[in-house]
């Protein structure tokens, strides 16, 4: 028996003998693939990540004085010729914190990334593999993670004399891989149950291919995440270890400022333009890394996206806004939250 084509219409609009599948909306798909950069958060976090970046890179030469330098104008103020006034030995502080950008940069990224790809490895591998591998892994990642970083790294760079920006990060991304590994691990448990990947083993996918084109996608958002706190952590643990004096001050980087301006008591001769702009150089990088941060957690999480979006309205017309943390209870009488 044939059932017309306007039969089967009108029982599944757009199922007839020439229906053809709808495709996405060129704007529509767009859309989707900017949907991250949409986010305020995270738009204004890689806009100023962006600008420390740029500097990174070309800041020594733009720098309009050498930073070792010394001059005759001792601990001034901020002028026409010298934007963030000078130390006591007539040293630009301007360009010090633009030459000291790319130090902490460099650090900060060298050991986001060996740290992402030593949790990657072992965490994913421990997560998918199971039994025994999974046990030796943990049990590894475990030590790792019980050992104090920051002391760790001020033995090793204290026994190194001039340890440089890259042995800094060596110690740093080696240290501070295992949190990030023991949530991939955990990651990795779940979503190895999941149908898709049951599919795969299924049908004789090879091991890395499964890893590579099934879990690792999905896993993205939290590498992310562990990629920007490590970033965050080896900052600020570069910028501690010259602060405290422990690696070499030959070279510039925020915390060698800091470490001058603790020294000669810039605190104590209201030489607030010697300490105040590079902290604010840490506080705003360490804000576009958070904001990056919470995009990414946002981007995630469709609960977080769509946190306060959500509108009901009321048998009164009212309308009340849905937020995460807030359940509005409607009166049945008036139709008014209570």
């Amino acid at each position: 028996m044939t059932i017309p084509t306007s039969s089967i219409e009108q029982v599944i609009p757009g199922q007839g003998s020439m229906a053809q599948p709808e495709e996405a909306h060129p704007s529509k798909r767009k859309r989707q693939r900017f949907t991250f950069i949409r986010n305020k958060k995270a738009a204004v976090g890689l806009t100023i990540f962006g600008l420390y970046v740029l500097f990174a890179i070309i800041g020594p030469w733009i720098a309009p004085y050498d930073p070792s330098a010394r001059g005759n104008d001792l601990v001034q103020p901020p002028s026409a010729d010298h934007w963030l006034g000078t130390t006591h030995l007539g040293q630009d502080v301007f360009s010090q914190i633009l030459v000291g950008t790319r130090s902490v940069m460099y650090v900060g990224l060298l050991a986001g990334t060996i740290a992402t790809v030593l949790s990657i490895l072992i965490g994913v591998t421990a997560g998918y593999l199971g039994g025994k591998t999974d046990d030796v892994l943990s049990a590894f990642a475990n030590v790792i993670l019980v050992i104090p970083a920051v002391p760790l790294m001020i033995i090793i760079t204290s026994i190194l004399n001039n340890a440089s920006d890259t042995l800094i990060a060596l110690v740093i991304g080696l240290t501070s891989w295992s949190w990030n590994a023991r949530v991939l691990r955990a990651q990795t448990l779940s979503l190895g149950r999941r149908d898709y990947v049951e599919a795969s083993r299924a049908t004789g996918e090879k091991t890395w291919r499964i890893i590579g084109f099934e879990l690792l996608p999905n896993l993205t958002a939290v590498i992310a995440s562990g990629f920007v706190g490590t970033v965050i952590f080896a900052v600020l643990s570069e910028i501690t270890l010259a602060f405290i004096g422990i690696v070499s001050n030959n070279g510039w980087n925020w915390g060698t400022i800091l470490f001058w301006a603790q020294g000669q008591q810039a605190l104590a001769q209201n030489a607030w333009w010697w300490f105040v702009p590079a902290g604010l150089a840490i506080a705003f990088l360490g804000t576009a890394l958070s904001l990056i941060n919470f995009g990414i957690d946002e981007f995630v999480s469709p609960r977080l996206r769509s946190a306060g979006k959500t509108k009901v309205k009321t048998a009164s017309g009212r309308t009340v806004r849905m937020r995460i943390g807030f359940t509005p209870v409607l009166s049945s009488k008036g139709g008014e939250p209570s």
